[in-house]
């Protein structure tokens, strides 16, 4: 727990879990400063949950509600106005302590945006590569997750800031673990009721992959990460293309469902 004598909010830090025994411990531990700490688990099988009352979390079982429902339903059993979200693969560095209570000894801002570092396959990501930035550090009274079904994010009503604190992120350890993602992430952003088709979507599903490929690998800076790095951007590309293909498909489901003709196969919009 954090030093009484430093002035400020107080701070919860919000996890969710489930079956994450093999990196639920390395996330507690690095944020062992914090005055109150919520795990809200969805079941799991492992020892996830043991794991999280021996490091004196607060720990709560509830079942999955979706990756967005359930953050918010985590958020809400925080103690303390401000929160820290983080994903049980995450954990922030040694310094982080020091930098989150110093910006929390007088808040000017409603939220803070950290910066992500990523485990990509066998090695980290670049030093030079573009670090993605996401608010995780907020006033809950002051903010709410997005609700979607994929890639939910943290919506706050007022200023936001950037704080100097690197999470890394110790994702997916395999090529095979990154693909399953793409592939349940794409089905559920095609599920989402947020998502809408969008114009031109066979040229999209034709030309898009390789410009999310482009960016990734060369805009990003992921080229400098080796093979590493390639992999990646072409898994990436890969995971465009199955959202908008999904889409299409969709597209033909509905169609075949209210009895209309199903187009012939053609690569033209």
């Amino acid at each position: 727990m954090r030093d009484r004598r430093m002035v400020g909010e107080r701070l919860s830090v919000v996890i969710t879990t489930f079956n994450n025994a093999d990196t639920i411990g390395a996330c507690l531990a690095s944020v062992a400063f914090a005055d109150d700490i919520v795990v809200l688990d969805s079941g799991s099988a492992d020892s996830t949950r043991e794991i999280a009352e021996r490091a004196r979390a607060r720990v709560y079982v509830q079942a999955f509600a979706g990756y967005s429902a359930q953050k918010q339903a985590a958020i809400q059993l925080a103690l303390h106005r401000w929160v820290l979200l983080l994903d049980s693969d995450e954990t922030l560095p040694a310094d982080a302590a020091q930098r989150i209570r110093t910006a929390l000894a007088a808040p000017a801002v409603a939220g803070f945006e950290l910066l992500r570092r990523e485990w990509v396959f066998w090695r980290w990501q670049p030093g030079r590569a573009r670090l993605n930035h996401y608010v995780r550090l907020f006033d809950r009274e002051h903010a709410r997750m997005s609700g979607h079904e994929v890639h939910e994010s943290v919506e706050v009503d007022g200023p936001v800031a950037r704080l100097d604190v690197i999470i890394d992120h110790h994702g997916e350890r395999d090529i095979a673990g990154r693909v399953d993602k793409a592939n349940r992430y794409s089905s559920l952003q095609v599920a989402d009721r947020h998502t809408r088709e969008p114009r031109a979507l066979r040229l999209r599903m034709v030309a898009y992959p390789t410009i999310a490929f482009a960016r990734y690998y060369f805009l990003r800076g992921h080229w400098r990460g080796g093979w590493a790095g390639f992999i990646a951007a072409r898994v990436h590309a890969f995971y465009a293309f199955l959202k908008y293909a999904k889409l299409y498909e969709r597209r033909v489901s509905r169609r075949r469902g209210k009895g209309g003709p199903v187009e012939p196969e053609r690569l033209q919009d």
